[in-house]
């Protein structure tokens, strides 16, 4: 069955206590949601470190799962301000962010070390969610190969597992409007094939995604990742509403 994901980064946005109330309104619309009490729709989101044990009780009676937006690339040891993979699990996170551009540019990311992160989730039990994009605007053929290159470094070593692949060009992040249509399928095709070997992962979307825009993708992608869009909570029930159309055709 296709998997039907709106996902959320809160980046750092909000302080602790805007943040607990947004989780507040946010469960308090998802409990109301047919499609997300059923499982037909997947909502997920990615708060702060600090944010996510007070995500994790917000969230508790409904399906949304909870992650953090990065991991350590270790189990454990001497490394000072980082937060491991099992402690994330431990708490009750489901799902770790890994490879955003963001920490690629601002923090010298490598795909070596985005390989460890996804393998120490994994063994940990959370399901990486793999951000993944060209850093120019280029042809799709091109953009596809690209992806697939970083998405396979991604994995490299990475023991079995499902995993979810944001596909995030990074020309869009940000931008005032998402990747063109026939850009984003034609490079969501080629994830897709890539990860044949991971039964269950899934291919979403995310680069100024916003209400509107996964109608128009259709069964190309299998959602969307949200940022600024989402803060609104009326707006993140709209892109709900949209993906549970898309689940009950």
């Amino acid at each position: 069955m296709t998997r039907r994901i709106v996902g959320i980064s809160l980046k750092m946005y909000f302080g602790h206590a805007r943040a607990t109330e947004w989780f507040a309104q946010v469960a308090s619309r998802v409990a109301d949601s047919p499609a997300v009490m059923s499982g037909a729709v997947e909502v997920f989101v990615t708060p702060t470190f600090l944010q996510v044990p007070a995500a994790v009780t917000a969230f508790r009676g409904t399906p949304v799962r909870v992650g953090g937006q990065d991991v350590a690339a270790e189990a454990e040891g001497a490394y000072t301000g980082e937060v491991s993979a099992a402690e994330l699990a431990e708490v009750g996170a489901g799902i770790a962010e890994i490879g955003h551009a963001e920490r690629r540019r601002l923090f010298a990311e490598t795909d070596v070390t985005v390989a460890q992160k996804t393998a120490r989730s994994l063994e940990a039990g959370l399901e990486p969610l793999l951000c993944i994009g060209e850093t120019e605007k280029q042809d799709p053929d091109v953009a596809a190969a690209v992806a697939v290159t970083q998405l396979r470094a991604s994995l490299a070593g990475a023991p079995a597992g499902s995993v979810i692949v944001a596909y995030e060009p990074v020309w869009a992040i940000g931008a005032p409007a998402p990747a063109g249509e026939d850009h984003v399928r034609v490079v969501a095709a080629a994830l897709r094939a890539a990860l044949a070997g991971r039964p269950a992962s899934a291919v979403i979307y995310g680069g100024a995604a916003k209400p509107g825009l996964l109608p128009r993708l259709g069964d190309a992608v299998d959602g969307v990742f949200l940022g600024r869009f989402a803060h609104d909570p009326d707006t993140l029930v709209d892109v709900i509403d949209e993906a549970a159309a898309l689940a009950y055709q």
